[in-house]
């Protein structure tokens, strides 16, 4: 075997089809795009255009609000920080953060921050510094004997705090 015998396996790599270059490649003459018209000339651009009628995109009611701060946590429920405890991969003696539930797979990224949700249930204590809790989660991590810091003061903690 030398470098130069190396090759891919047969249908490894496929070819892209070579537009109007004859007659004998199957894609010649009007290259695949019909006969006359607007679309077989260049420079189309023609999407949402429904020959004058009005597009639907503009029939239909506009509806709901996205708004261009909102923010999109990653939620763990606590049925998933028990099995992570159950498996050795969070330790409950130390403080479960973001970090932590990254380094342990509980979570993949921590997106604008960490939201923990109550679906489950909690045995093991765990101190925990996340940016979000549903008060049932905080209610059933306190129960368990744990606690619940946030990560990020709201701006109700923060407003209070300097007052």
């Amino acid at each position: 075997m030398k470098l130069n015998e190396l090759s891919d396996n047969k249908g490894a790599r496929k070819t892209r089809t070579r537009v109007g270059r004859g007659i004998g490649s199957g894609k010649g003459k009007t290259g695949g795009r019909g006969v006359k018209g607007q679309k077989s000339r260049s420079g189309v651009a023609i999407k949402g255009f429904e020959g004058g009628q009005m597009p639907i995109h503009m029939r239909l009611p506009k509806r709901g609000f996205n708004a261009l701060n909102s923010k999109t946590h990653a939620v763990v429920n606590l049925s998933r920080l028990q099995v992570a405890v159950d498996a050795g991969k969070l330790d409950a003696s130390k403080v479960v953060d973001a970090a932590a539930l990254i380094a342990a797979g509980v979570i993949r990224r921590e997106k604008d921050g960490v939201r923990i949700l109550a679906k489950g249930e909690l045995k093991a204590s765990l101190n925990l510094e996340v940016d979000g809790a549903s008060e049932a989660a905080i209610a059933a991590v306190e129960k368990a004997g744990g606690t619940i810091k946030r990560a990020t003061p709201s701006k109700a903690e923060s407003k209070a705090k300097a007052e």
